[in-house]
């Protein structure tokens, strides 16, 4: 979770919320928690566990680029 607040901070396009499960049940069911860390970027991508800085950034610019693939809402 340090990565990715760290990168929160670093740039305005991403942002990064920790929670605790057994306090939002919901949000354990909705994103299938069975384990902890889980990341989910852009609703989209699911990171679940511990893995190494590279392949988490790996992901994170994979997210990156699905979201430039989806089209975009607006006028």
């Amino acid at each position: 979770m340090l990565l990715a607040h760290q990168l929160a901070i670093e740039s305005d396009w991403i942002t990064a919320d920790m929670i605790e499960a057994t306090e939002f049940p919901d949000l354990v069911r909705r994103y299938a928690v069975s384990g902890v860390p889980k990341t989910v970027i852009n609703e989209t991508l699911w990171i679940d566990g511990a893995v190494p800085k590279t392949e988490f950034i790996g992901r994170v610019l994979e997210g990156a680029a699905m979201a430039k693939e989806l089209p975009s809402v607006g006028p």
